[in-house]
């Protein structure tokens, strides 16, 4: 079982330095995505797939994360998820150009991007977007968990919140609802002449600042820290 776990974290390192190493690669051709502050963004997933008669053939301007990507020789497919929700993309190499294709397909499931395009439906009915611009905006150092599986580890979900609110639509979902109700509760009470003051969360022990020091014992070298 140790090795096996030994073999897993191989192959981890292995593909994270193959990321930095596309990072350094960009680096060094000038398309540093770091340096990129800011991107106009004109709609969202959620309002073009939701309006689709009103979006349908006018050109638009989203940006989020890759969820997956589907290359397919001189066309490909992925999936961009935003603020709202998530919307396919269909690049094509003759309407990007052949060296922004090269780069499309060197990008990593996680890589933020921005797109440009028109919106259109698939003939499965999907509405999509027409890409014809691509740009990379953040490149992803870390590997998302599995798709199917996701982040099912509950310690480490609560530990790293901003990886399943990536991954866990529905963690997400409570997160946007639980900020909407604590919003509304603040605004009701001010509105009625409340005055919100933090206190000290009272315990019995002294903590914090003010706790006294401690020594720790380091068994191995039998001296204290």
């Amino acid at each position: 079982m140790a090795n096996e776990n030994n073999v897993q974290e191989q192959e981890l390192s292995q593909l994270l330095q193959v990321r930095r190493d596309k990072l350094a690669e960009l680096q060094s051709a000038g398309k540093d995505p770091f340096r990129i502050t800011k991107y106009d963004v004109t709609a969202h997933s959620a309002d073009v797939k939701d309006d689709f008669d009103s979006f349908e053939g006018k050109t638009v301007t989203v940006a989020g994360r890759m969820m997956s990507k589907r290359i397919m020789g001189k066309a490909s497919f992925c999936n961009v998820q935003d603020l709202k929700g998530n919307i396919q993309v269909y690049v094509a190499r003759d309407s990007i150009g052949e060296e922004p294709y090269a780069d499309f397909k060197k990008l990593d499931v996680g890589d933020i991007i921005g797109v440009t395009g028109a919106v259109f439906k698939t003939k499965t009915g999907e509405t999509s977007i027409h890409a014809e611009n691509v740009t990379l905006l953040s490149k992803s150092l870390q590997i998302l968990p599995e798709k199917f599986h996701g982040l099912t580890n509950t310690d480490l979900r609560y530990r790293q919140r901003y990886v399943d609110l990536i991954m866990n639509s529905d963690s997400k979902e409570t997160f946007i609802k639980r900020s909407k109700m604590i919003s509304a509760i603040r605004k009701f009470l001010d509105n009625e002449g409340f005055m919100e003051v933090e206190t000290p969360i009272l315990v019995s022990n002294a903590g914090g600042a003010s706790a006294r020091p401690f020594e720790t014992h380091f068994n191995a070298l039998d001296e204290y820290l």
